[in-house]
């Protein structure tokens, strides 16, 4: 019998000057004892439905032995042997409700095909030792101003032991995701039939902040660097956009179009201006579950929970099932997908007077292995659940990066969803520690990439 946990309420420090003050040296000091090195609860839960986490996956499985890091090879499922324990669909919702994010539950009144098949909870999030010693040290020294801006942090997560819900937001947006990679990608617009249509694209990422490699200049305000290429269908082939994320929540953008053959600045690649290929079922600051400025909101650090959330998804996204035995009428195929109880930090956003995006409030739900949004609940402005946006956690063991691969946005009133990197079919999913030329990620640089 599980049981439905109470919610742990937090009370956010209210700041009386313009930058958050730093967590005590008493409490920083529980990092690596009682709290793990980015600050989740260590031990188990009192059920033992939740395990301790143990270093995530310090070792890596047999089944490893002859993966081929730089080839960006599909990874094989670490626990082909985990079975199912239970599923949750709309016959028991009421039982588990509480344990879900808002949306997860409407979904299943609105499919009555759809479950959540519940598998063994895996704590595998494992990020580099150089990750863990900085994010330490940045719980005695970072500083939040403003809505989004960060001081004293230069690697690692600036907030292990977050006082506010903007703090927890900053925490996924600079969270370790490699130090550099080329990967394919794709958007899917699946319609309420079932039919659907794949845009196609290719996705260079330099990082700046969070690199182990390189360690970020003195003075550098930027999180990462980023060319998107569309590949795919012929009417957006050749269209190349260069994005400069900063760590103040600031963004620099140009884009270049074939058809006019020119390169321009793109100060609409931001907020909720739609994104390309998702029929305007997804926003800008959507993607990766959210991204860029977080100026235009109010955040509160609800509390922590623990939730059923998609985690360890190995088996989705490996070649042997394609798009067809994925895809289907309001839902992904549930027989493939893996949910797991985690404990999530739950962050709300509501928009601020006189600020202007689609979305009234939302609802983030955060790993507190990773710092992965896993799921967000989107209200329009009639305060009225609408949309609903789920991340799977796949941990990168052998990268030491988490990612959340597919991302999936449905609406809830058309039954239509859009996806964001369902990699079945399209080759290599990413190659890490790339080295890119000088001047690669310049505007000057994108003519020519839009021509090759």
């Amino acid at each position: 019998m599980h049981t439905i946990p109470k919610l742990l309420t937090v009370c956010a420090l209210l700041a009386t000057h313009s930058a958050i003050a730093k967590v005590p040296a008493e409490k920083a000091a529980q990092l690596g004892t009682t709290l793990t090195p980015v600050g989740a609860v260590e031990a188990a839960n009192k059920e033992g439905t939740i395990p301790a986490w143990k270093g995530g996956v310090p070792k890596l499985p047999p089944m490893f032995d002859n993966y081929q890091r730089g080839a960006g090879e599909y990874y094989p499922d670490p626990f082909p042997q985990d079975k199912p324990k239970f599923k949750i669909d709309a016959g028991n919702i009421k039982q588990y409700s509480a344990m879900l994010p808002a949306g997860a539950a409407r979904r299943l009144v609105l499919n009555p095909k759809l479950y959540y098949n519940v598998y063994p909870t895996r704590r595998t999030a494992t990020f580099p030792d150089a990750i863990y010693a900085a994010t330490k040290a940045n719980a005695l020294s970072a500083e939040l101003t403003g809505d989004d801006g960060v001081q004293n942090a230069t690697l690692g997560f600036p907030f292990p032991i977050p006082a506010t819900g903007a703090e927890a937001i900053v925490n996924h947006r600079v969270r370790y995701r490699g130090d550099s990679a080329v990967q394919t990608g794709n958007t899917i617009v699946v319609n309420r039939n079932g039919q659907y249509n794949v845009n196609g694209y290719e996705l260079s990422v330099q990082f700046v902040y969070g690199n182990t490699s390189k360690l970020a200049a003195k003075g550098s305000d930027l999180i990462f660097q980023l060319i998107r290429k569309d590949i795919s269908p012929p009417r957006l082939a050749g269209n190349v956009t260069l994005v400069w994320d900063k760590l103040d929540g600031g963004r620099e953008a140009w884009q270049f179009s074939p058809g006019t053959g020119r390169v321009r600045q793109a100060p609409n690649v931001a907020f909720d201006n739609p994104s390309a290929g998702t029929d305007a079922l997804q926003n800008i600051d959507q993607q990766d579950m959210f991204n860029g400025s977080q100026s235009r909101y109010s955040w509160k650090l609800v509390g922590k929970k623990e939730m059923f959330i998609a985690y360890n998804n190995y088996r989705l996204v490996r070649p042997e099932l394609k798009l067809k035995d994925i895809i289907q009428p309001g839902h992904l195929n549930p027989e493939h997908l893996r949910y797991e109880l985690h404990r999530v930090w739950i962050v709300e956003a509501d928009l601020k007077p006189g600020s202007g995006n689609v979305y009234r409030k939302r609802r983030f739900y955060i790993d507190e292995d990773s710092w992965n949004i896993a799921a967000v609940d989107c209200y329009d402005s009639r305060n009225t659940l609408w949309r609903y946006q789920e991340g799977f956690v796949i941990p990168l063991i052998v990268d030491k990066a988490v990612v959340s691969a597919p991302q999936v946005t449905y609406d809830l009133f058309a039954g239509r969803y859009a996806i964001n990197n369902l990699p079945n079919e399209q080759g290599y999913i990413a190659r890490f520690g790339m080295n890119f030329a000088p001047g690669y990620f310049t505007p000057q640089n994108l003519k020519k990439m839009g021509r090759t």
